[in-house]
């Protein structure tokens, strides 16, 4: 092979050229290089020794020089480990344990050897993987909605005081419990290894979706001009026992199987008897947000807990120990509750409170059947899912 570069210099760009020629051959096969730059000779035997391969002065049919291609192929390893170990992630490939040195390199890429060797605490797949990560991320992408356009925040609003109140009230709850599920994966992104994009894509996304919905929910709350209504100390612990978890499954459970599978028929029950398009269209934007966060949990926990079934006891003894820690508190704000019953009553009239009444009754029991039924998509007996779930915190999240 002959390559001829004229007159450009390697310092003026004639180096990709002769890399492309490389690139083409087997180690030990040669190229010829052509060239009337005058450092050209000096250029090329610097860049060669710089990249293993074989220099030669040659005055032959105009050439100047001959290369021969070295035995490491010229370039950066392929996402390997140190010589004598196997090459990883071929192809893109998702790895159980990828090494640190890959750091923030891109999934498939080539890992030039040597630089930094970062921490990321979450580097198994078994303990961070969904296989339903990848579609999870594009449906999420795709369905990103601004809270300025995508609800009507100039609709008439022309609930009563009493409605208004209840409305407020409920808000404030949601604004504070959606302040927790933000903190919360925000807390373990940082700790994903890199090589497990979808996933911290997901937990990006997961935070910005908590984001809009504190955003949306405060709106909401302060539409009519009137102040936000009450946070209590026992719902402010309970939703401190999720911040404080350390464990990236134990708070996948606590947060998405249990919490926010909860507030799946929450924001139902809010979406069915909102009493104002406002409301509605809030809960209902939500609700598929959160559908979302409750089936990576699930995923990943199903993929964690084949990979280790000993973290089923583990995942028991944290609703146990977050149930004693929560003992002595209240429970669901009493305020919250009673807003529940007024927008499902819709007014003060006794008949309509009854109804109100029942059907926050039914809510409980809804919420009660579908923790039940995730913790049976994870394993868990049906006793045993009838008892965990009693335990979970009334105040819901």
């Amino acid at each position: 092979m002959l390559v001829d570069l004229g007159h450009l210099g390697l310092d003026e760009g004639a180096h990709i050229i002769v890399k492309h020629a490389i690139e083409q051959l087997e180690p030990g096969a040669d190229v010829d290089i052509c060239g009337t730059h005058p450092e050209l000779r000096v250029h090329l035997r610097a860049w060669c020794r710089a990249r293993g391969h074989r220099y030669e002065d040659r005055d032959v049919d105009g050439a100047v020089a001959r290369l021969t291609r070295g035995a490491a192929a010229g370039a950066p390893l392929r996402n390997s480990e140190p010589a004598g170990h196997a090459s990883l992630a071929e192809d893109g490939a998702i790895v159980e344990h990828p090494p640190r040195h890959w750091g923030v390199a891109p999934r498939g890429a080539q890992v030039e050897l040597g630089g930094p060797d970062p921490f990321f605490a979450l580097d198994d797949k078994a303990r961070v993987w969904a296989d339903e990560a990848p579609r999870l991320y594009a449906q999420a992408a795709a369905s990103q909605w601004d809270p300025a356009t995508a609800i009507d925040w100039a609709a008439p609003l022309v609930n009563d005081e009493l409605i208004e109140g209840a409305v407020i009230q409920v808000m404030t709850y949601l604004i504070e419990n959606e302040v927790a599920a933000l903190v919360v994966p925000a807390r373990f992104i940082a700790q994903v290894h890199p090589h497990f994009r979808e996933v911290m894509q997901l937990l990006s996304i997961q935070v910005a979706d908590e984001a809009r919905h504190i955003e949306a929910f405060t709106r909401r709350a302060m539409l009519s001009g009137r102040p936000l209504g009450l946070s209590t100390v026992g719902g402010r612990q309970s939703l401190q026992t999720l911040i404080d978890e350390p464990d990236f499954a134990v708070s996948a459970f606590l947060l998405s199987v249990l919490g926010e599978g909860t507030f799946l028929s929450l924001l139902s029950f809010l979406e069915t008897h909102a009493p104002d398009p406002t409301t509605r269209r809030v809960a209902q934007l939500a609700l598929q947000d959160e559908a979302r966060h409750v089936a990576f949990g699930i995923g990943h926990l199903r993929t964690q807990l084949d990979a280790e079934p000993d973290l089923r006891g583990r995942l028991v003894a944290a609703v146990e120990r977050r149930h004693d820690a929560l003992a002595q508190t209240s429970g669901l704000n009493d305020e919250v509750y009673d807003a529940l019953v007024l927008l499902a009553a819709g007014s003060l009239d006794p008949t309509a409170i009854a109804t109100g009444w029942r059907r926050v009754q039914e809510l409980q029991g809804d919420m009660d059947l579908g923790r039940r039924r995730r913790l049976a998509r994870l394993g868990f007996a049906p006793a045993e899912a009838e008892a965990l779930s009693a335990l979970h915190t009334r105040n819901l999240m």
